[in-house]
């Protein structure tokens, strides 16, 4: 939004510059501007060091080092270009090179920065407690997160993507725009804009993220169960059929029937799983699928006699295959002690699906 100088009878718009052409460098002005003036990126941040470098092997520098009140580290990483560059990959390494510094590091670190020629470790801890509100050093609660802060004449849509996507992981990265502005007297001004997040989403923004986390979560949780449950039923001697397969984190493995298209099929649901007869000869062959179907169902009494027990005869007419299950309790988050008796159960009701099918699957009548 465009800035105006409010006079008596109009509004007259700034006109808005650049860095550059006000010859306003990054790190001889800016940098030292926001380093005595920090609480315009973040009011709850105090700094810590300046152009930090305290590691082996890199060149590499931090613009400010700072902590906030929630004793987390911050990296500000700053630019006086109109797209930011590539400053997020250059703040993420450094985020993660920082993680590990510990609470007398910082206080180490914070000494130099106040004292380069006598550091006075006792001083520093002191200004670094009362930041806090702490009575005594927390190692426990120092350091939780390291948090980044982009400060920019402007982003770039690559950079603005990359910073979205990671804080839909739970990386806190924000992004506040330095746009400078020059009056007609000749004074600068610069307005300072959090762009990422929005300060009047943010709160909205964090609910979300928080679902997002747990979904994933959830996700992440269910598919290592499911891998879990599949390796150790292809690891038992009766799986006769699906031995040899090598387990994944799907709701279902499978194995060719003996004929194309037909499948011998396990699934597990959360508290279900099943033996199945999966009809599916590719793309386009949906007919093929309806007309095998229908031979077989047409043999339904004998198959079910042969099986021991009613099927699920699955027709499925709105979709690409058909089915014929047999159903068994139990399913991936059953207890783990149930788990060798569900792996059982589903093996042998397999083996008696495919053994109550098969004369039935070398009579059909469809080519191929």
């Amino acid at each position: 939004m465009p800035i105006y100088a409010l006079t008596e009878n109009e509004l007259v718009p700034v006109s808005a510059t650049s860095f550059s052409a006000e010859n306003i460098h990054e790190r001889r002005h800016i940098q030292q501007l926001l380093k005595a003036n920090i609480s315009v990126l973040d009011p709850g941040l105090m700094v810590i060091a300046e152009e930090f470098g305290d590691w082996v092997d890199s060149s590499r520098r931090i613009d400010l080092l700072c902590i906030d009140t929630d004793a987390n580290l911050v990296v500000v990483e700053l630019k006086r270009t109109e797209d930011g560059g590539h400053m997020e990959l250059q703040a993420l390494r450094y985020a993660a090179m920082i993680s590990a510094m510990t609470f007398e590091q910082l206080v180490e670190t914070y000494a130099r920065y106040l004292n380069p020629g006598q550091p006075d470790h006792d001083d520093a801890l002191t200004g670094v407690l009362q930041f806090l509100g702490w009575d005594s050093p927390n190692e426990d609660q120092f350091g939780q997160d390291t948090r980044i802060i982009l400060a920019s004449a402007n982003f770039s849509r690559e950079l603005t993507t990359t910073v979205l996507w990671l804080r839909d992981r739970n990386i806190d990265v924000r992004c506040v725009r330095l746009q400078p502005y020059r009056l007609a007297d000749g004074r600068v001004l610069l307005d300072v804009q959090q762009l990422i997040p929005l300060p009047e989403t943010a709160s909205f923004q964090t609910r979300i993220g928080v679902k997002r986390q747990a979904e994933r979560r959830e996700r992440t949780e269910r598919h290592d169960q499911r891998m879990q449950f599949w390796s150790e039923l292809v690891a038992r001697p009766d799986a006769t059929h699906h031995g040899h397969i090598t387990p994944g984190i799907y709701s279902w493995i499978g194995t060719s029937a003996g004929v194309r298209g037909i499948g011998l099929n396990l699934s597990v649901r959360k508290q279900d799983c099943q033996a199945e007869i999966y009809i599916d000869r590719g793309r386009g062959a949906d007919d093929d699928n309806l007309a095998i179907f229908d031979q077989l169902f047409a043999q339904r009494e004998q198959i079910e006699t042969a099986f021991g027990g009613e099927l699920r005869w699955q027709r499925l007419e709105n979709s690409r295959a058909c089915r014929i299950a047999a159903p068994c309790p139990g399913g991936w988050q059953s207890p783990e002690e149930d788990w060798d008796h569900i792996h059982q159960e589903l093996l042998a009701t397999c083996d008696g699906l495919h053994n109550a099918i098969a004369p039935y699957l070398q009579r059909l009548t469809i080519k191929g």
